[in-house]
């Protein structure tokens, strides 16, 4: 092929995802998901998730290439998450991507999950702006970044959320009134026949003595557990549903575009999970457009874990001439993203990249 072609495989935690993107274009991908066997559990067994990428990496492997068609021998660098997420998982999927990598005889590219989230816009709305605001808000993250070239800046954390993500506070919500996992698609439906101001639920972390950029959604959780404590009679699912939904939905909205303000960014990236919730799109839009903001979001099917954010995100890497990392890398369930890349970007000079503008470091 004449531009490069990367595989990307995603295993962070109950999907099995696997792409393939070249030129910053999605030639096809394939999903597996794990959800229905955890519903039981009420949340995700890291050991089943293994269990179940081991069986699907193979077959969505040959899915996603008969999608693109291309053969692996196609095939000219494999980009996997190594972290964070659930370290079987992880296991699973980066054992996958050396395997890959090692027969086809390209180089592996062990990249950051969250910064995978941010990449798959570019496969829909192209390239992203010199800098930006990233809220990212899925299950087990909740976090507001500056980010610029993803493939060679470093990315700020601005803040992140203290305890429960607002998809965790959603899976929990959906418990306390009996609505089934996964929470977050669960209560968006059941919100449509509710009112969102039936109940003041708090906006946590919103006053003028809170750090800006912090997100809490535990606190909300347990004001809801105590709300259905008190109430009498049957619970009214779809206003506690809408109330809860548009308490996360102005928390995430207020602090990501006072950060773009703070940042002098003018375009806010919302990715994740949760940016698939139909009331978080549809504030935070409204409140970019009132503050004069670019709002992007990527297509609704690729917001939750899924192997083409992976996948773009390994095609920008390869196209900045990044160097790839050694077989014997390992994963980090806990990472904290500062970049694309798990343990640094360099060039394959071998010289490490200036975080600060994507150059090379002045001798």
């Amino acid at each position: 092929m004449s531009t490069p072609l990367v595989l990307g495989i995603e295993t962070s935690c109950d999907e099995t995802g696997v792409g393939l993107v070249s030129g910053g274009v999605l030639l096809g991908d394939a999903l597996a998901s794990s959800m229905d066997e955890h519903a039981r559990f009420g949340g995700v067994v890291p050991e089943v998730a293994a269990r179940a990428h081991l069986e699907a990496m193979a077959p969505m492997v040959r899915t996603a290439l008969q999608r693109a068609e291309v053969d692996l021998a196609d095939v000219t660098a494999v980009a996997v998450t190594a972290g964070p997420g659930l370290s079987p998982a992880l296991q699973v999927g980066l054992a996958a991507g050396k395997a890959y990598a090692l027969a086809a005889g390209v180089p592996l590219y062990a990249v950051h999950h969250l910064a995978g989230h941010a990449a798959v816009d570019v496969l829909d709305h192209g390239p992203l702006p010199p800098r930006c605001v990233a809220l990212i808000v899925s299950g087990g993250h909740t976090s507001l970044l500056s980010v610029g070239d993803l493939a060679r800046d470093e990315v700020v954390h601005l803040g992140d959320t203290v305890d429960d993500a607002a998809g965790e506070a959603f899976d929990k919500v959906a418990r306390l009134i009996g609505l089934p996992y996964p929470g977050g698609p669960a209560i968006d439906r059941a919100a449509r026949e509710g009112d969102a101001h039936a109940i003041a639920f708090p906006r946590p972390l919103t006053g003028p003595a809170d750090p800006p950029w912090t997100f809490s959604f535990s606190g909300l959780k347990t004001a809801v557990a105590r709300w259905v404590e008190r109430h009498d009679g049957p619970l009214p699912v779809p206003d506690i549903a809408a109330s809860f939904q548009e308490a996360v939905a102005d928390t995430l909205a207020r602090k990501a575009v006072a950060a773009c303000a703070d940042q002098g960014a003018d375009t806010l990236l919302m990715v994740g999970g949760v940016a698939a919730n139909s009331r978080v799109r549809g504030l935070v839009e409204e409140r970019c457009t009132a503050a004069g903001l670019t709002l992007r979001v990527p297509p609704t099917r690729l917001c939750t874990d899924n192997g083409a954010m992976i996948a773009a995100l390994g095609d920008l890497l390869v196209r900045a001439d990044v160097e790839p990392d050694p077989l014997d890398v390992a994963a980090d369930p806990r990472a904290r993203l500062t970049g694309a890349l798990l343990h640094g970007a360099r060039t394959r000079s071998g010289a490490e990249l200036d975080r600060t503008d994507g150059s090379l470091p002045v001798a």
